[in-house]
C-alpha cells in the first residue's frame, strides 16, 4: 500500500451531517445561538472582572482566565463550521485545519490544567482562609496561569506533530464538524502505536492527573465544609465550589469519555454529537453557571451597570 503523503497541502471535507440536511440546519441554528450566548457570557466576565475593584482576586483572575480560554476555544472552530454548514462547500484548507486542530488542542489542554488551577484555589481558600491571600499571592497566580498556558502549548505541539504526520493515502474526507484529533487520526491509512502510546500518556497528564487532585482538593474541602458553623459562610463555600464542580464534571466528563476510550469503540454519530457537546455547549455554560450561582459576579455586573449608565447619563 502506498503510504505518501502526498496530500499534505489538499483541502479536507468536514461532512457533519451532510447526509441529514433537515437535522443540519437545526444543528446550525443552535450552533448560532450558542455562539453568540458564548460570546456574550465570556466576554461579560472578563470585563466585569476587569471593571470591578472587588472581584480583583486570586478566583476572579482564574475565571477571566477560564472564560478567555472559551473565548478562543469556541472562536477557534464555530466560524469556520457556520460556514461549512451555511455555505455551498464543506471544505477546509489544510492550514486552516493544522490551525483549527492546533488551538483546539492547546486551548483545550491549557483548561484541563486552569481546573485544577481553581480546583488548589477553591482549597486555600475554604482550608486556609486566614493564610489565603499570603498562598495566594499575585506572582503564584501568575505562575500558575502562565504554567497551565505552556503546559497546553506544549501538549499540543506534541500530539499536533505527530498527528499531522501520520500518512492520509490520498483520504480527505472526515465525517466529523471541524479538524479534530479523533477523526485525523481515523483518517489515517496505517496503525500507529506510538501514536496511541503518546495520546494515552498525554491523556494522563492533562486529563487523569488533574482530575485527581481537583478531587482530593474537594475531598479536603468537603471535609473543611462539615466543620464550618456560619450558614451565611457555608453557602458561600457551596456556591463557590458548586460552580467549579459543575463546570469540572461537563469539561473533563466528556472529554475523558471522548479521548481515553478506544477510537474505534465510539459511533460516528455518538462521537459528532459529544464533538459538538465539549465544542459548544460547554463554553456557553460556564459563565451562566458562574453568573447564575455566583452573587458577587451578579452584584459586579450590576454594579458596573448601574456606573456606565450614571457616566452616560453625566
Amino acid at each position: 500500500m502506498d503510504t505518501n503523503n502526498g496530500s499534505s497541502t489538499t483541502d479536507f471535507i468536514l461532512l457533519g451531517f451532510s447526509d441529514r440536511p433537515q437535522l443540519e440546519r437545526i444543528i446550525s441554528g443552535l450552533v448560532f445561538i450558542f455562539y453568540i450566548v458564548t460570546l456574550v457570557g465570556n466576554t461579560t466576565i472578563i470585563l466585569v472582572s476587569y471593571l470591578d475593584a472587588q472581584l480583583h482576586t486570586p478566583m476572579y483572575f482564574f475565571l477571566s482566565n477560564l472564560s478567555f480560554l472559551d473565548l478562543c476555544y469556541a472562536t477557534s472552530i464555530i466560524p469556520q463550521m457556520l460556514v461549512n454548514l451555511w455555505g455551498p462547500s464543506r471544505s477546509i484548507t489544510y492550514g486552516g485545519c493544522v490551525l483549527q486542530f492546533f488551538f483546539a488542542l492547546d486551548l483545550g489542554s491549557a483548561e484541563c490544567l486552569l481546573l485544577a488551577v481553581m480546583a488548589y484555589d477553591r482549597y486555600a481558600a475554604v482550608c486556609q482562609p486566614l493564610h489565603y491571600t499570603v498562598i495566594m499571592h499575585p506572582q503564584l497566580c501568575q505562575k500558575m496561569v502562565l504554567t497551565a498556558w505552556l503546559g497546553g502549548l506544549v501538549g499540543a505541539l506534541i500530539l499536533c506533530s505527530l498527528t499531522l504526520k501520520l500518512p492520509r493515502c490520498g483520504h480527505r474526507e472526515m465525517d466529523t464538524f471541524y479538524c479534530e484529533m479523533p477523526a485525523l487520526i481515523k483518517m489515517a491509512c496505517v496503525y500507529s502505536k506510538v501514536m496511541e502510546i503518546v495520546v494515552f500518556a498525554l491523556g494522563v497528564v492533562f486529563l487523569l492527573v488533574p482530575l485527581s487532585l481537583i478531587l482530593i482538593s474537594y475531598g479536603v474541602i468537603t471535609q473543611a465544609v462539615v466543620r464550618i458553623k456560619s450558614e451565611a459562610r457555608w453557602r458561600k463555600v457551596l456556591n463557590t465550589c458548586g460552580s467549579h464542580l459543575t463546570v469540572v464534571t461537563l469539561f473533563y466528563g466528556t472529554i475523558i469519555y471522548m479521548y481515553m476510550k478506544p477510537q474505534n469503540s465510539t459511533s460516528q454519530d455518538e462521537g459528532k454529537f459529544l464533538s459538538l457537546f465539549y465544542t459548544i455547549i460547554t463554553p456557553t455554560l460556564n459563565p451562566l453557571i458562574y453568573t447564575l450561582r455566583n452573587k458577587d459576579v451578579k452584584s459586579a455586573v450590576k454594579r458596573t451597570l448601574r456606573v456606565e449608565k450614571w457616566s452616560a447619563k453625566s
